[in-house]
C-alpha cells in the first residue's frame, strides 16, 4: 500500500501559521451536546485547544503534521505485519479481522486522571469486598442493601462457590471500568467487567504501535508508562500463592476461535506465563497440573480468560470443553490463585450500579468518588413507574446476561416501538435496566486530512499489587464508535485508541520483560512444552513439509508435462503414480500416458479448489496443505514470531490468490500454476527459516522438526519407489525429474557432472550423510531429536527411534545391485527394501509420537502423572 499524504492545499501558502493553528484549521467541530476532548470542552463553548493537545502539536511539528497520512498508513503496516487481530462471531467468512487502531492517541491531563485513578481504586475495593460477602456471610442481601433478585436469580451467581475463601481475600486481581465523560468535562461509569476482562493486551500494542509514531510528543508530554504495572501485577499475582516468586503462573484461553484471542496470546508471551487451554490442565488430588512432555507440572496460578459457567464442566456446565474438570475442588482446597475468581457475573450487571452508592457506605464506610450513570432496575415498583415516562431519553438493557444483550437507545424508538417496550417491561419488570442516556465524548481522529470527533469510551484496569490492594494502570484501551454511532463497539465495526496519561511527578522507565519486544518472539528454552502445543508443532512442521515437497513435485511434474521430454512413458508412469499418491489429482482423471493433456489440466485445476474442500480426495491438495498449515500455526502463535505468522498467512492466501480465477483449459494455465508455485515456494523457504534460525530449541522445537523429518521420508521413500517400479530412473528426463523432487539437481551436477546412472544417484540420494536431502541424513537427523526430547534417555536408547533403520548398514554395491526380470525390467532388491523400511518405520514412528505424547497412551507417561 502506497501511503496517501495529505492534500498539497493542506500546508500550501499556510504562512507563520503554528502547528496549533493548522490543528484549528482541520479540526472539524464535534457534535453538539459531547465533550470535545481536542478543546477540553463541550462543543458549543468558544475557545482554543486544550494545553495538552496544543503541546501535543508542537511537539509533532509542520513537518510531522504534513506526515500524519504516512503514519496512519505505517500504522495500519505494523498491525497487519504484527497479525493483530479481532475474530467477530457474526462474520461468516471465518476471517480473521485485523485490529483497528486510530493514528491519534486519547490524552488524559493529570486532573483527569487523578479523578479517575482514585475513583477506581475504590471501586476495585469496593467490588472485591461485595464478592466476598455475596459468597460469604451475606450481609448486603440480609439487610437489603441488594436485592436477592439480582445476585441468586442472577444465572452468573454460582451456588457451588458458596464458603470458598479467595487466597489473600483477593477475589478480583482484575478489574475493568468503561468510562465516559460527560458534557461538563466530569467522568461517569457506565459498566465494569469482573469475569474475564479483556483489553490487556490490546492496550500494549496499541501503546507500542502509536508511540512510536509520535516519539517527541510521547517523551515531552511526560507520559506515564505500562511496564511496571504489568510487572507489579504478576508479582501480586505469585505472592498470592505459598509458593510466592516461585509460583508457576498460566493464562487459560478459549482457544484460537476466540474473538481475542490474539491479545490472550500476546499478554502470555508479554508476561511470560504458559498460555494454556482447558484440556492442557488436570486436576490430581485437588491440585491443578499441566500436561506438558516432561509430565504433570503444578500450577499455582490462573489467569482466566474464560466465562465463569465454562470453566468447570463437573460443577457448572457439562457440555463445556474450554475449562477443568475438579478446578473448582481445587479453589476451595486453597490450592490455586485465579484472576479472576469464579462467580462475579452479578457484578457485571447495569442493575448493580443503581445501589452501589448505598452498598459503598455500608462496606467501606466512604462515599462513591466516581459516580455512577443515574441508573433504574424495574423489578423496583417505583423504579420502573418513573422510568417508563421517560424510555426515550434512556437506554435499555437487559439485566441478566443469559438474556440479548444489546442496549436499546430509547431516542431511536418509534412511538410503536415504545409502547411494545413498555408492555415488556411490565410483563416482566426484572429482566429489565434503564440507564441514564449520555452522550459520548469525541475525540480526534485523523480521518481524510482532518481532525474528525468521534465518540469513544474509556476502559481502564485496577491490578492487584498484593493482598486486598490495586494499583491502576496508568494508561487504557480507546473504544472509538463509528462516525455517526452513538455505541462504541469493536463487535460493530469500531476501532480503538491509545490512552495517554500525562504526569507531573518522575516517569517510570522500567523496561519492557526480556522475553518481549514489539512483537510476539519465541520463548525462552525454560518455557514448559504443553501435549497440546506440541502436538500442533508437530503437525506445524509435517504441514510445512509436506506443502513444500508437494509444490516442488507440482512444479517438477508441470514443467515436465509442458516440455518436449514428456513422451517418455516411462516419465510418465513415475508422474502419474507421485501425482495420485501424493493427491494432487483425483483418481478418476485420466492416467498421464493416457491423455497428458487432460492430466495436466487436472492437476492445475485440483492445486487449490475454490469454496473450501468440495472433494474428500483433495483434502491434501496443496490449497488444503497450506490451509492446514496455517491452522497448526493459529493454535501455537504466541511460539511464532510476527514475522513467520505473517509469511504462512502470507502463503495461504497469496497461493489461493494467485491460482483464483486461472483457467485450466487456457493455454497459459500451466505456466500460470508454475508462477503461484514458485511463489508459494519462495515463502515456504522463508518459512522454514523461521522455523529453523528463528526458534529455540525446546521440546516442541524438537516435535516440529521431527515432524518434518518424518514428512520428509515419506516424500523421498515414495518418489524413489515409484521411480524405481516406473524404471523411469533409466531414462534421462526421469533421472533428472527425481534428482530435482529431491531439491538436489545443483548439488548433483556439481559433484556428478552429467553422469546419470544409479551408483551417483544412490550415493547423493540415500547414502550421502551432508546431503540434507538424502535418506541417511534425515534418518540419522531424525535419531538425534528423538534422542534429545523429554522422555529420552540418550540417542541410543531413544526407544522411539529404535524401529528406524540403520543407515551404516548400507552398502553401496548392494543397494547398486539389480536383477534383469523375464519383461527386461530392472529390480533393484536391496534399494526397493530400503526404501519401503524408511516409509514403514516413518508412519510407525509418527503413531508411536502420537501415543507417547498427545494421546498420553505409553504407561511412561501415565506414571508421571499418577
Amino acid at each position: 500500500m502506497n501511503p496517501t499524504p495529505p492534500p498539497d492545499s493542506l500546508f500550501d501558502d499556510l504562512g507563520p501559521l503554528s502547528p496549533s493553528d493548522w490543528a484549528e484549521s482541520v479540526h472539524v467541530p464535534a457534535d453538539a451536546g459531547h465533550y470535545d476532548e481536542l478543546r477540553g470542552r463541550s462543543q458549543g463553548i468558544e475557545g482554543m485547544l486544550a494545553p495538552h493537545w496544543e503541546r501535543f502539536f508542537e511537539h509533532v511539528g509542520m513537518d510531522g503534521l504534513a506526515d500524519l497520512s504516512r503514519r496512519q498508513d505505517n500504522l495500519n503496516r505494523q498491525l497487519r505485519d504484527n497479525g493483530v487481530t479481532y475474530n467477530v462471531y457474526a462474520e461468516t467468512t471465518g476471517e480473521q479481522r485485523p485490529w483497528s487502531l486510530d493514528l491519534l492517541p486519547m490524552i488524559l491531563s493529570t486532573e483527569d486522571w487523578a479523578q479517575i485513578e482514585a475513583g477506581t481504586l475504590q471501586r476495585a475495593r469496593l467490588l472485591n469486598a461485595m464478592m466476598g460477602d455475596i459468597y460469604g456471610e451475606r450481609q448486603l442481601l440480609k439487610k437489603a442493601l441488594l436485592p436477592p433478585a439480582l445476585v441468586l436469580g442472577h444465572s452468573g451467581y454460582l451456588r457451588a462457590m458458596q464458603g470458598i475463601d479467595a487466597p489473600g481475600q483477593t477475589w478480583l486481581p482484575i478489574v475493568a471500568f468503561d468510562l465516559a465523560r460527560g458534557p461538563d468535562g466530569r467522568w461517569w461509569v457506565v459498566s465494569q467487567r469482573t469475569q474475564a476482562p479483556s483489553g490487556l493486551g490490546y492496550l500494549l500494542e496499541n501503546r507500542i504501535a502509536v508511540s512510536r509514531q509520535f516519539p517527541r510528543a510521547f517523551a515531552g508530554l511526560r507520559i506515564q508508562r505500562l511496564a511496571a504495572s504489568y510487572r507489579d501485577f504478576l508479582g501480586a499475582l505469585r505472592s498470592l500463592t505459598p509458593q510466592g516468586p516461585d509460583a508457576h503462573v498460566a493464562l487459560l484461553t478459549p482457544g484460537p476461535y476466540n474473538e481475542t484471542y490474539f491479545e490472550q496470546a500476546y499478554l502470555a508471551q508479554y508476561l511470560g506465563v504458559s498460555l494454556v487451554e482447558g484440556n492442557d490442565l488436570t486436576v490430581r488430588d485437588q491440585r491443578l497440573f499441566l500436561k506438558t512432555l516432561k509430565g504433570l507440572e503444578p500450577v499455582h496460578a490462573l489467569i482466566k480468560r474464560v466465562d465463569d459457567a465454562w470453566v468447570d464442566p463437573l460443577t457448572f456446565r457439562a457440555d463445556s470443553a474450554l475449562g477443568v474438570p475438579g478446578i473448582v475442588g481445587v479453589l476451595r482446597a486453597g490450592n490455586l490463585a485465579m484472576a479472576n475468581m469464579p462467580g462475579s457475573s452479578p457484578l457485571e450487571s447495569s442493575a448493580i450500579l443503581g445501589f452501589l452508592p448505598g452498598v459503598c457506605d455500608h462496606l467501606l464506610g466512604e462515599s462513591l468518588l466516581l459516580p455512577s450513570l443515574a441508573t433504574w432496575w424495574c423489578g423496583e415498583e417505583a423504579s420502573l413507574n418513573s422510568v417508563l415516562p421517560q424510555l426515550r431519553k434512556g437506554v435499555i438493557r437487559n439485566t441478566y446476561p443469559d438474556r440479548d444483550n444489546a442496549a436499546v437507545m430509547g431516542r431511536r424508538l418509534t412511538p410503536q416501538q415504545i409502547d411494545e417496550w413498555t408492555g415488556r417491561m411490565v410483563r416482566s419488570p426484572d429482566n429489565y435496566t434503564v440507564q441514564e442516556w449520555l452522550p459520548l465524548p469525541q475525540t480526534p481522529t485523523w480521518t481524510d486530512a482532518q481532525l474528525v470527533p468521534r465518540s469513544a469510551m474509556l476502559r481502564v484496569f485496577a491490578l492487584c499489587r498484593g493482598p486486598g490492594q490495586w494499583q491502576i494502570l496508568p494508561g487504557g484501551m480507546v473504544r472509538i464508535a463509528r462516525r455517526g454511532q452513538l455505541i462504541a463497539t469493536m463487535q460493530r465495526g469500531g476501532s480503538s485508541a491509545d490512552c495517554w496519561v500525562m504526569t507531573e511527578g518522575p516517569v517510570d522507565h522500567t523496561n519492557m520483560p526480556a522475553t518481549m519486544t514489539s512483537t510476539m518472539e519465541v520463548a525462552s528454552s525454560q518455557r514448559v512444552v504443553t501435549s497440546r502445543v506440541a502436538e500442533n508443532l508437530f503437525w506445524l512442521g509435517r504441514y510445512t513439509e509436506r506443502a513444500e515437497n508437494s509444490i516442488r513435485l507440482a512444479r517438477v511434474l508441470l514443467e515436465q508435462l509442458a516440455s518436449e521430454e514428456a513422451s517418455s512413458e516411462a516419465l510418465l508412469l513415475w508422474m502419474d503414480a507421485t501425482a495420485r499418491e501424493a493427491s494432487l489429482v483425483l483418481p478418476d482423471v485420466p492416467s498421464a500416458i493416457a491423455s497428458p493433456r487432460v492430466f495436466a489440466r487436472a492437476l492445475v485445476a485440483n492445486l487449490c479448489p475454490p469454496g473450501g474442500q468440495p472433494h474428500a480426495d483433495l483434502s491434501m491438495s496443496v490449497g488444503s496443505q497450506l490451509r492446514s498449515l496455517k491452522a497448526a500455526a493459529s493454535q501455537v502463535r504466541d511460539r511464532l514470531s510476527a514475522e513467520h505468522w505473517h509469511l504462512i498467512a502470507r502463503c495461504e492466501a497469496g497461493f489461493a490468490g494467485d491460482l483464483d480465477g486461472i483457467d485450466s483449459d487456457s493455454s497459459f494455465a500451466i505456466n500460470e500454476a508454475i508462477e503461484a508455485l514458485q511463489n508459494a515456494s519462495e515463502l515456504l523457504a522463508a518459512i522454514t527459516g523461521s522455523q529453523t534460525d528463528r526458534m529455540v530449541r525446546d521440546d516442541g522445537w524438537r516435535l516440529l522438526s521431527i515432524g518434518r523429518h518424518i514428512e520428509r521420508i515419506l516424500c523421498l521413500s515414495q518418489s524413489m519407489r515409484h521411480a524405481l517400479a516406473s524404471q523411469s530412473i533409466q531414462d534421462a528426463a526421469g533421472f533428472d525429474a527425481l534428482v530435482a523432487q529431491f531439491d538436489s539437481t545443483i548439488t548433483f551436477h556439481a559433484q556428478f557432472q552429467q553422469r546419470r546412472d544409479i551408483v551417483a544417484l544412490v550415493s547423493l540420494l540415500v547414502l550421502d550423510p551432508d546431503n540434507p536431502r538424502s535418506l541417511a541424513w534425515v534418518v540419522r537427523t531424525l535419531r538425534t531429536r528423538l534422542g534429545k526430547l523429554a522422555n529420552s534417555e540418550s540417542v541410543q536408547d531413544s526407544t522411539l527411534g529404535q524401529n528406524l533403520p540403520q543407515p551404516s548398514s548400507w552398502e553401496l554395491p548392494e543397494l547398486c545391485n539389480w536383477e534383469r526380470q523375464p519383461d527386461g525390467q530392472r529390480v533393484w532388491r536391496a534399494l526397493m527394501e530400503v526404501i519401503e523400511q524408511c516409509e514403514a518405520s516413518a508412519w510407525s514412528l509418527s503413531e508411536s509420537i502420537s501415543a507417547l505424547h498427545f494421546s498420553h497412551a505409553d504407561n511412561r507417561l501415565k506414571s508421571l502423572g499418577a
